[in-house]
């Protein structure tokens, strides 16, 4: 699943035009736990289920920031599904500290801190010091590695090349065998 409610619940500044119309935040997370606990509770024993909470990607922007505290528990205790893909490419979205909360060892935390929304490529041993701080919350085996989101979640696209955007994958695999030896 994509879903961008959940970061929108992660910055105050989105929660504040939440309550500007008139809703409470704390009200709506609780009303999209419900809603996808519902929507995959008879899903068949073999079927894995993950999410991507996305932050905005079009043209290479962003629409929402701040860390996954505020939804933590709901999301990584209270979500009946599999995995979760991150974003972590830049400190809009907070530390790693929220996955504490990680307390189901079969849960899946994928790490987005390969950008796609520019086409350098990222330190190799600056996203590995960041998987390692990342597994001082959440076993090294459940946390893996993904661009933080699409390269073209709209018919626009991001701002880099498609050679850049293979580079970054190729950059992702790479440095995965290197930490997931």
């Amino acid at each position: 699943m994509d879903d961008t409610s959940w970061a929108y619940l992660c910055s105050e500044e989105q929660k504040e035009h939440i309550r500007a119309r008139g809703l409470d935040p704390d009200y709506l997370a609780g009303m999209y736990l419900k809603t996808i606990n519902d929507a995959v509770s008879a899903r068949p024993a073999d079927m894995k289920i993950t999410m991507h909470i996305c932050r905005g990607n079009f043209r290479s922007t962003w629409i929402s920031s701040g860390g996954y505290e505020p939804v933590a528990e709901l999301l990584f205790d209270r979500l009946n599904i599999d995995g979760f893909f991150l974003e972590y490419d830049t400190d809009r979205a907070g530390g790693f500290e929220p996955l504490r909360f990680v307390k189901r060892p079969d849960l899946k935390i994928v790490l987005g801190l390969i950008t796609s929304k520019f086409g350098e490529l990222e330190n190799a041993e600056e996203v590995k010091r960041r998987i390692e701080e990342a597994s001082r919350f959440v076993n090294l085996n459940q946390l893996c590695l993904s661009p933080q989101c699409g390269f073209a979640s709209t018919e626009e696209g991001n701002l880099l090349t498609e050679e850049q955007q293979w580079a970054k994958l190729r950059h992702v695999v790479e440095i995965a065998q290197d930490v997931w030896k």
